[in-house]
């Protein structure tokens, strides 16, 4: 009986069957869903919002670069950009210094798109996490930044986007 409150005790207030994954699959599953609904104007929704995003805040300095940079294969992030820019959110220019090479770059409609993208994401991020106050949000916001990038530095080849897709192929309903 002792050993069976020990082990009640060691698991604090979490419910049988609840863990970390399937915590972690849910709060994705419904990020997903709310995120992909914020974005339904973008191209190819949350990449397409990735990829607008590293173009204005980082200095990426080629395609090539912003595929590493996103793990995401290069010929996929070739038909997104090509989107992008047929919406006249970036442009592709030649690298001063390599001319193979082509440097991504927003345009003053990108930039705006981008601004008005990121308040209804964070509007939709609020929403998901809206049964934790605020200062939990942005803990745990700070805590799965921490964790992602810890990842991301010991197997730099994670590809985000198929950790996402398994996650909501896994959880949802059977046809």
């Amino acid at each position: 009986m002792a050993a069976a409150r020990d082990a009640s005790a060691q698991t604090g207030d979490r419910k049988r069957g609840v863990n970390l994954g399937w915590s972690l699959g849910m709060v994705l599953r419904r990020w997903q869903e709310s995120v992909e609904e914020a974005l339904n104007d973008l191209p190819h929704g949350s990449r397409g919002y990735h990829i607008l995003a590293v173009v204005v805040h980082e200095d990426v300095p080629t395609q090539g670069a912003l595929a590493t940079r996103l793990v995401i294969d290069r010929s996929v992030l070739t038909y997104v950009i090509d989107d992008l820019e047929a919406a006249g959110l970036i442009a592709r220019q030649l690298d001063p210094r390599d001319r193979r090479a082509r440097r991504i770059v927003a345009t003053d409609r990108g930039r705006q798109v981008l601004a008005e993208a990121e308040e209804r994401v964070a509007h939709a991020e609020d929403h998901v996490l809206g049964a934790l106050p605020a200062e939990q949000r942005a803990a745990f916001r700070a805590a799965a930044e921490r964790a992602a990038e810890a990842i991301v530095s010991m197997a730099p080849g994670t590809d985000p986007c198929l950790a996402v897709k398994s996650v909501i192929d896994e959880s949802a309903p059977a046809a």
